[in-house]
């Protein structure tokens, strides 16, 4: 019987992507071990984090050095043990010099993945090219990349059909998931104010006390709010919902949010006409410019149910023929070749 190749995927905690991202390529044929560099499980390591790292940050202290070392030596303990086959590290840029030093000895096939702008990352362009391939998640950086000279690809995000549960009943309410920046406030809170029913889930918004704590942030904007949600729970809010919004930061590609919303049978508000590189805008999602026409879309998504059923299946189908992260590792894969 044939040996899997024993594959090592380093990632951020965030939203739990790493789980997905894993699931798929242990569909492909690895045998896959997942790291979170950044995981603090458990109450005496979220509180060591509190105190030890965000605090002195939060008082003008400098607590990155001793963070980016705790958190290196763990991350090398896991490479040096497992000696895997191939190796995905997905951001890694709060990782240290020994960890990339090590990364070289192995020479094994390696990915370094960018599901977000170069601008969020820590990495020179010097490291870039040496480090190569790098998997970006927008079409514009991917391509800046490779002028500078980077072995860069260009590898869109994507859903987890494993994830994408049927929808109950459908409630009548606008939905947003996700941070709290100032373009996303302005928005929600004039659907708030225009009477559509609106309701945004996640710590930055969430009014618990412990939540504002938590986030160092004691105001929180006046629309309705639930606290952090896990990923498949976030999936199942957004289909049943009778609209999804995807409101972009200042960033180059697109959010996951963007194939999560059409995957799991939602139907997408999304603020960039780009998403019709991936899906027929008007029949699989939709697109504003503006507040009205956000508002106008929203109050059809509520009155229209045929219509919006329509848009549902048709980005479903979609996002099942093309947009799953076994779609995307299959671009990796050939990365790798």
């Amino acid at each position: 019987m044939t040996r899997k190749p024993k594959l090592l995927l380093i990632s951020p905690s965030f939203h739990g992507y790493h789980e997905s991202i894993g699931r798929a390529f242990s569909d492909a044929g690895y045998n896959v071990t997942i790291h979170r560099y950044d995981a603090f499980d458990g109450v005496r390591a979220k509180l060591r984090n509190k105190l030890v790292h965000e605090l002195p940050a939060k008082v003008g202290l400098d607590g990155s050095a001793s963070a980016e070392r705790w958190l290196t030596e763990r991350t090398l303990r896991v490479l040096r043990e497992l000696r895997p086959d191939r190796l995905v590290v997905i951001k890694g840029d709060i990782l240290g010099p020994s960890f990339w030093a090590e990364v070289d000895t192995l020479a094994v096939p390696r990915i370094l993945w960018l599901y977000d702008d170069l601008s969020r990352h820590r990495f020179s362009m010097d490291f870039l090219r040496r480090i190569g391939p790098v998997a970006s998640y927008s079409r514009e950086e991917a391509a800046r990349l490779r002028s500078d000279g980077v072995n860069a690809a260009f590898l869109p995000n994507a859903f987890d059909p494993h994830l994408a549960e049927r929808a109950g009943k459908r409630r009548d309410e606008v939905v947003f998931v996700g941070s709290k920046y100032p373009n996303r406030v302005a928005l929600l809170s004039g659907l708030v104010k225009a009477g559509v029913p609106v309701r945004a889930y996640g710590r930055q918004w969430s009014h618990h006390p412990f939540d504002r704590l938590r986030t160092w942030e004691l105001s929180r904007p006046d629309i309705p709010a639930e606290r952090d949600i896990p990923l498949s729970e976030a999936y199942r809010v957004q289909a049943a919902a009778a609209a999804a919004i995807n409101i972009h930061g200042l960033q180059s590609g697109l959010a996951m949010r963007t194939f999560e919303v059409p995957g799991m049978g939602g139907l997408q508000l999304v603020d960039r006409p780009d998403v019709s590189e991936f899906y027929d805008v008007g029949t699989e999602s939709l697109v504003f410019s503006s507040l009205e026409e956000l508002k106008e879309h929203s109050e059809r998504a509520r009155s229209d149910q045929r219509w919006a059923e329509r848009i549902r299946e048709a980005g479903r189908r979609r996002s099942l023929a093309e947009h799953t992260f076994a779609h995307r590792i299959a671009v990796l894969e050939e990365l790798w070749d």
